[in-house]
C-alpha cells in the first residue's frame, strides 16, 4: 500500500535515535528522547491551500527536522509512519 498526501502535506518516516550518550551509557525506552529527524517518504501536490498559493520545497529522500510535536502518526504494514504540514518542518539536514 503506497500513500499519497494531499495538498501541502509531507509523509515522513521518523528516523532512530541515538540509543547511547557519547559516553558510551546505554538509554533505557523510556530516557530516550523523541527523535526529530526523518526522512520524507512523499510529497504532496501543493497548490492552493486555505486560499494560500504554497509550492512545495521539500523532496522525496530529504532528510528534515521536523517540529517535536508536529503531524499524525500512522501505521501502514507494520510501517510507522508521520504525515504533517510543510510548514511544520524546520529545516532540510544536509
Amino acid at each position: 500500500m503506497t500513500i499519497k498526501p494531499l495538498g501541502d502535506r509531507v509523509v515522513i518516516k521518523m528516523l532512530e535515535a541515538v540509543e547511547t550518550t557519547k559516553s558510551g551509557i546505554v538509554l533505557a525506552g523510556t530516557a530516550k528522547e523523541k527523535p526529530q529527524v526523518a526522512e520524507i517518504v512523499a510529497v504532496g501536490p501543493g497548490g492552493l491551500v486555505d486560499g494560500k498559493e504554497v509550492q512545495m520545497t521539500v523532496a522525496v529522500n530529504d532528510k528534515v527536522l521536523i517540529s517535536k510535536y508536529a503531524g499524525t502518526e500512522v501505521k501502514i504494514d507494520g510501517v510507522e509512519y508521520m504525515i504533517l504540514r510543510q510548514s511544520d518542518i524546520l529545516a532540510i539536514v544536509e
